[in-house]
């Protein structure tokens, strides 16, 4: 840890891009719009990380494919309007891809989804590997996905890291047998993190730098 991690694996939404408003807004329309309800913002962002479609049987198991196809729509017209930046992330990946380390991001978002994201905000190219949840049968909190990642580089977990924002990516990690690094400024507080025992929380860009390149 003193050399910091590699490979470094990274979750998408609410860790490498600020989808936080474009995620819950999506989830209030279609909720609203299928289903008639108004929920509180906790309930509606409750199982970001997870797969979209397993989102939504949360709501509504009955009606889980139509609350899936309006959220898709309303969320994709939006993603260049409300996707935002964290402050501090390009420059982390720039300084990390400087150093050598492999990167890699691993989302529960489908590959569509991910592309959008990365037209409005071009990230993309930092990453040697992106596994999307078209990508492995199984999805987080199981392994699978992070293992597609690891193989995919040619690697193993000995060294490395998933850095994530939710429970189910620390999850995720911890399953794979990777260090997990928890960060606070997505879709979950530290106190839910906590809760699944990641081996580091980070509260800014400039600390997770420290962390994973393994300097004071």
């Amino acid at each position: 840890m003193s050399r910091g991690f590699d490979p470094i694996l990274f979750d998408l939404d609410g860790t490498v891009v600020d989808t936080v408003v474009l995620i819950r807004e999506s989830h209030r329309h279609a909720v609203r719009a299928v289903l008639g309800q108004e929920l509180s913002d906790e309930r509606l962002v409750a199982n970001v990380g997870k797969p979209l479609l397993e989102q939504m049987q949360a709501f509504s198991p009955e009606r889980a494919d139509e609350l899936y196809r309006v959220y898709r729509e309303w969320n994709h017209a939006h993603t260049a309007e409300l996707i935002a930046s964290y402050d501090g992330i390009t420059e982390l990946l720039t300084r990390l891809t400087a150093a050598g380390r492999q990167l890699g991001l691993v989302t529960s978002k489908s590959r569509d989804a991910v592309e959008l994201a990365f037209a409005s905000l071009p990230v993309g190219n930092y990453f040697d590997i992106v596994v999307s949840a078209d990508d492995s049968e199984r999805h987080k909190p199981d392994p699978e996905p992070l293992r597609v990642a690891l193989d995919g580089l040619g690697r193993t977990a000995n060294g490395g890291c998933y850095v994530g924002d939710s429970p189910f990516d620390i999850q995720a990690g911890q399953r794979a047998g990777m260090a997990t690094i928890a960060v606070t400024w997505g879709f979950f507080g530290r106190t839910d993190l906590e809760a699944v025992r990641p081996d580091i929380v980070c509260d800014t860009a400039t600390e997770l730098g420290q962390v994973l390149l393994g300097v004071p």
